[in-house]
């Protein structure tokens, strides 16, 4: 049994990436697990870390950051589902990410040491991704290249472990056969916790 916090990256609930998360919510829940939902398209914040770390913005969070702080801190594992848009996450799940994982709350510089201290050590997080492009082209001509740098730059710099992703797509090509497969697929690994 474990905590597992969902965070839908579609700014619209009305998406197959809800969908996807409604699946794994299914699943872990029948596996006994304890469930909580961030929608990051009905947050109040400012996507935009205008002053990098150097200014307050980064120390004083809006109300429903901090409770997102909160569920992340509380969860063992995170499911972040989001679609592809050129190339990449959408800008408020971006913005989301730079707000939330601050220095202090995910990682903390020490003095003489070149690498951070990782404070997010003991979770694992899995990231579903669609995209309206054939996997095939994602992996063989872009070569995964958000993935390498989520998992490289954002989420085993903080220390997340495991980091696993998975891949729906040609979205505008897919059948409703498919999608089902797809949200049976998602339905499994919630029950099993990964």
């Amino acid at each position: 049994m474990s905590n597992i916090l969902l965070i839908l990256g579609h700014p619209s609930k009305n998406s197959f990436c809800n969908s996807l998360m409604d699946a794994y919510a299914r699943g872990a829940e029948c596996s006994g697990s304890e469930i909580r939902t961030i929608y990051v398209g009905e947050l109040n914040f400012n996507p935009n870390l205008s002053e990098g770390y150097k200014d307050r913005q980064s120390n004083i969070l809006e109300p429903d950051l901090e409770k997102a702080q909160h569920a992340i801190q509380w969860a063992d594992h995170l499911v972040l589902v989001y679609p592809t848009w050129w190339g990449s996450m959408p800008a408020i799940t971006k913005g989301f990410i730079d707000r939330i994982f601050l220095p202090g709350f995910a990682f903390k510089h020490q003095k003489g040491v070149n690498f951070p201290e990782k404070l997010m050590k003991g979770k694992s997080i899995r990231i579903l991704v669609t995209m309206d492009a054939p996997k095939l082209w994602f992996y063989l001509f872009y070569r995964a290249s958000q993935y390498r740098m989520l998992r490289q730059l954002v989420f085993d710099y903080v220390g997340f472990s495991p980091i696993r992703f998975n891949t729906f797509g040609f979205m505008r090509k897919s059948t409703p056969e498919q999608r089902l497969k797809w949200l049976n697929k998602v339905e499994d690994m919630g029950k099993k916790q990964k």
